[in-house]
């Protein structure tokens, strides 16, 4: 088995295109296109369901952003805390997490800390989408 996206339902597919491109240097690989219709609405468990989607790519990860129109979602607290059941965040690997969280913090990304070093040398910061879903930066210790 190998792991192949994580997906992400978000409130507008473009104000999120625009974040994960603009600050996380993401790359739209497809889409936005519609979905909708039975096989959709079978594999999703929803009635009726029409969403717009996109592909975004950078490096390893793969995330696919959903805009549901029907059915209606409800909105997640954009302040949820990472212990709540479901996915708790997404990690991305960075060179220099001091430059890519300074980078992100002046483009108006919103962070629970900054920059904190774990035992071991590994560095780590929680921020956040527009949506609230987290996404945690990570440095991995260097070999000297």
């Amino acid at each position: 088995m190998q792991f192949h996206h994580v997906g992400i339902s978000v409130s507008s597919l473009e104000r999120s295109i625009a974040f994960y491109r603009d600050k996380l240097d993401m790359d739209l690989m497809a889409g936005p296109f519609p979905l909708g219709g039975p096989e959709v609405g079978a594999v999703t468990a929803l009635d009726n369901v029409a969403v717009q989607v996109c592909i975004m790519r950078k490096g390893n990860l793969t995330l696919e952003l959903f805009e549901f129109a029907h059915p209606e979602p409800q909105r997640q607290n954009p302040d949820y805390p990472v212990c709540n059941h479901g996915i708790s965040h997404f990690g991305v690997t960075v060179a220099d997490i001091d430059a890519t969280y300074a980078r992100l913090a002046a483009r108006g990304v919103r962070f629970h800390s900054t920059v904190r070093q774990f035992p071991g040398g590994m560095r780590a910061a929680y921020g956040h989408d527009p949506d609230g879903n987290v996404f945690e930066l990570l440095e991995e210790p260097r070999n000297n």
